[in-house]
């Protein structure tokens, strides 16, 4: 990557958006109060151990009130083929609260505040509507429509985004010309395995989804620990995903030190070969167990201080390592030239 390894943090901001099509209001209430609790203690250990992240955020969660969403939904909506998957169906259905104090679970302007409040953390996108890339029955017109409204929503709380996270990790190449248009330059590709390959929902089958389960404990596909980066024909520049920090799981504690050792080698390999490692996550998913899983977190980003003390290691957002990569590949072009 450089000089030095670069840990990259992302977190993908839904609250209930992105559970939505999965699980009811009621199955998830336990886990979002406690995602509005975690998130100031992962910002403040962030904050100790100088952190840089990506927060990337639905659009619908700018909105204060249950008026100006609905205010911002585009012209055009996407016809999924799986009614379920449309969140317009249910804004529309009724089942928002009149504002943030009111309904916790879809609004969250005071959270982003709070994020946007520390520093070195940068607010990125998630598309407006927790938008499904490769489900049948959206098309290229329904999400420029969507990143659209989303850049309104951002601007109009002052906040300019240029890195975008696809929602269920459904990236579409023919998607990234217009997210380039509208604004963005940065993009979290997915692991470079068959088994982290994008897909519709009906694509993830049982064995993919064992096989990544897997792959948090033992090293089944290695350490996705980026050399370089690469751009797209549009200038995007892919800042691919290495590992999904799962939550902490009562059913397989027995086997959380495994979990935990797979990162750890895997910093301990991009420090020492000058590589980038993207970890991610969903801060809900620290929202049922937060004192295991902010422990864990702590633990990782100790490691991180000590390879950063060790080796130079750097933290970087998706915006940084982005910018980075520009300026080191024109720097390469002007002494080739």
């Amino acid at each position: 990557m450089g000089k030095t390894g670069a840990l990259v943090i992302s977190l993908d901001f839904e609250l209930y958006w992105g559970v939505r099509d999965k699980r009811t209001l009621a199955d998830s209430e336990r886990s979002l109060q406690g995602t509005r609790q975690v998130i100031p203690a992962i910002l403040e250990l962030f904050g100790k151990y100088e952190i840089h992240a990506t927060w990337a955020t639905v659009g619908f969660l700018f909105c204060e009130t249950r008026e100006e969403l609905t205010s911002t939904l585009p012209k055009e909506l996407p016809d999924y083929a799986d009614p379920n998957l449309s969140p317009y169906r249910y804004v529309q259905s009724g089942a928002l609260g009149a504002r943030e104090q009111l309904d916790p679970y879809h609004y969250a302007p005071s959270l982003i505040r709070l994020i946007a409040s520390y520093p070195h953390q940068f607010i990125g996108s998630h598309t407006h509507s927790h938008y499904y890339c490769l489900e049948p029955g959206q098309t290229a017109q329904t999400f420029a429509e969507d990143l659209a409204a989303f850049q309104r929503a951002a601007r109009k709380k002052g906040y300019f985004p240029t890195s975008i996270v696809f929602p269920r990790n459904q990236l579409q190449p023919a998607y990234l010309a217009s997210c380039k248009q509208h604004g963005f330059t940065a993009y979290r590709g997915n692991e470079r395995s068959w088994i982290y390959q994008a897909g519709p929902g009906a694509q993830d089958t049982l064995l993919k989804r064992a096989l990544r389960l897997a792959d948090a404990y033992v090293n089944l596909t290695g350490h996705h620990a980026y050399e370089k980066l690469d751009s797209s024909q549009d200038g995007l520049v892919d800042v691919p995903a290495s590992r999904f920090l799962r939550p902490y799981s009562p059913r397989l504690r027995w086997l959380e030190s495994i979990r935990l050792n797979r990162i750890r080698r895997d910093l301990l390999y991009a420090a020492q070969n000058r590589r980038l490692y993207h970890l991610w996550w969903h801060p809900e998913n620290f929202g049922s167990h937060p004192e295991e899983n902010l422990r864990v977190l702590e633990r990782l980003l100790h490691d991180y201080a000590e390879l950063r003390s060790q080796y130079g290691m750097q933290s970087l957002s998706m915006e940084e390592a982005a910018a980075s990569w520009i300026r080191q590949r024109e720097g390469q072009h002007e002494v080739s030239v």
